[in-house]
């Protein structure tokens, strides 16, 4: 049962049996989870994200070796968590649909292109940990984006009808 249970969470609840983009459907899935979460203020929502990323790695690890690939192209929880990370500094109640959009092109570009320290995570981290943590990191550039945009002033007050 328990291989059952890791897979379904490794596959984001079946997200990741997509057959278009699965990553891109993990990525979804993480943005309808932070609508979900995303008025939880913000040490509440980090704990939220920590206690997925545990999970995550160990259904992730768990989901690799049943499927006999690491990284299998079904395992989208880590892009679940990944969105989640990048799109933290909108927890509270900070989120538009500009910022939601501009926090998930985001996130699939650093996602896809893993510059630097992301690729380098995916490469020499074992097993799940190496799965999730460079989606880890792919959200916490995107989530420095959302934070510029915020700083920028291009929340929600800058987008709300006059």
């Amino acid at each position: 049962m328990g291989g059952v249970f890791a897979r379904w969470i490794a596959m984001a609840g079946g997200a990741g049996l997509s057959p278009v983009a699965p990553g891109t459907a993990g990525s979804a899935v993480g943005v309808l989870l932070f609508l979900a979460l995303g008025r939880l203020s913000l040490p509440v929502f980090a704990v939220t994200v920590l206690a997925l990323f545990a999970l995550s790695i160990w259904a992730a690890d768990q989901a690799g070796r049943q499927f006999g690939v690491t990284d299998d192209g079904r395992i989208v929880i880590d892009e679940v968590v990944g969105q989640l990370v990048a799109l933290a500094p909108l927890a509270g109640g900070g989120a538009t649909w500009p910022l939601l959009v501009t926090g998930f092109v985001a996130f699939r570009v650093f996602d896809v292109w893993k510059p630097g320290p992301v690729g380098r995570a995916e490469r020499t981290l074992p097993g799940g940990l190496g799965v999730v943590m460079d989606d880890v990191l792919a959200g916490v550039l995107a989530g420095l984006v959302v934070a510029a945009c915020l700083l920028a002033g291009l929340g929600p007050a800058s987008v709300a009808p006059a």
